[in-house]
């Protein structure tokens, strides 16, 4: 932080955040000693600090595509703010850092979307996945015997609302089962190695576990849905780049799209980036990176454009949802929401194709 009064200011809103009954995705307000303190994150730096989930599909393949967009980078070099991507493990990480502008933008999750959009901190720009989480349990089991069972989720994730209100549709309450809170990518062998009896997730864990075990299966689906999001403070003060930002994104998209062999080259992109943040190799195949990139964002004809129906506005269930279950902070209201969801940046990239280039497609490290 560059110690101005703004930033003391921010951090104590962000300490009272913490104070509240609603742990904010498991921080505890501990932030120090955090694996992304490491990144070195300052409100005052002059990167575009942007944060990705390598370890989640769709999203990790667009933040794979994005941070090798040399039209993006180049843009961005010469007005002195080179593009940084940030991998994190969980879009929860990121909420506390776009608040207090240590991330200019970030790919999150339906539940972070909500938790930082509700107290203004950020403007929704357009999807990244809509598809469904999965709550996954092995043999015959249904929700309703999941009473008293361990349950893998991420706190303050899309996952924990499908897993919230997959208990509800059982009668079941939260304190009814053991939740144990653990990373997405060791879900699936955790459920294999009988640590947990069911979990809650979005791609690939699921899949990872339906191909371990063919005894394994989906006992309920939630509808899903993540957002890239854009810090209101950045996109104030530099308008412009945030909208060469929303360009990269809508490139990446459109690149996939373009040919087969561009989505290939994405998946190893993701493959490798998952790699080398995790440790381990990719559990998916290329293959099966492609087909939930195909089916969760590329073949959505909508997408990346988020479509407003005035009679069930977008989010607007899962908040008053959470709101009941006092999810969400008591600062939280659906109209900082509804304003974030009305960013125009993404229209007026899409009426000026040539001033942001989006038929320029240029990446790092394409094979042949």
């Amino acid at each position: 932080m560059n110690g101005t009064l703004v930033n003391i200011w921010q951090r104590c809103v962000i300490a009272m955040l913490c104070a509240l009954a609603f742990d904010l995705g498991g921080l505890k307000c501990a932030l120090a000693q955090e694996y992304f303190d490491s990144y070195g994150l300052s409100g005052a730096s002059a990167a575009l600090d942007v944060g990705a989930q390598p370890m989640g599909y769709p999203s990790g393949v667009i933040s794979s595509v994005m941070q090798r967009d040399r039209v993006l980078k180049n843009v961005l070099a010469k007005a002195k703010h080179p593009l940084v991507v940030h991998p994190f493990r969980r879009g929860a990480d990121m909420v506390p850092l776009l608040a207090d502008q240590r991330l200019e933008a970030g790919l999150l999750g339906d539940m972070p979307t909500i938790l930082t959009a509700s107290t203004s901190s950020v403007w929704i720009v357009g999807l990244v996945k809509q598809t469904s989480t999965a709550l996954v349990a092995p043999g015959g089991s249904r929700v309703a015997d999941l009473a008293g069972k361990r349950i893998g989720y991420v706190e303050a994730s899309s996952a924990h609302h499908t897993l919230l209100q997959g208990l509800a549709s059982a009668g079941l309450r939260e304190n009814q089962v053991k939740l144990v809170n653990m990373g997405v990518g060791d879900m699936p062998a955790a459920l294999a190695r009988g640590e947990i009896d069911a979990f809650a997730a979005w791609e690939p864990a699921p899949t990872i576990a339906l191909a371990q075990n063919v005894r394994n299966h989906v006992v309920f689906r939630g509808l899903s849905s993540d957002y890239f999001v854009i810090g209101q403070d950045f996109a104030r003060r530099e308008p412009q780049l945030a909208r060469h930002l929303v360009a990269g994104y809508l490139r990446s998209i459109e690149w996939m799209r373009l040919s087969q062999s561009n989505l290939d080259q994405a998946a190893r992109w993701a493959m490798r980036d998952t790699e080398v943040f995790s440790g381990k190799p990719s559990a998916l195949t290329a293959a099966q990176i492609i087909s939930i990139t195909r089916r969760e964002i590329l073949d959505i004809p909508s997408a990346p454009v988020i479509l407003m129906n005035p009679g069930a506005p977008v989010l607007k269930a899962e908040f008053e949802f959470l709101s009941r279950l006092a999810k969400l902070p008591a600062t939280a209201q659906w109209l900082h929401l509804q304003n974030a969801l009305a960013y125009d940046g993404l229209a007026k990239v899409l009426a000026d194709p040539k001033g942001f280039q989006l038929r320029t497609f240029d990446y790092d490290d394409v094979s042949p």
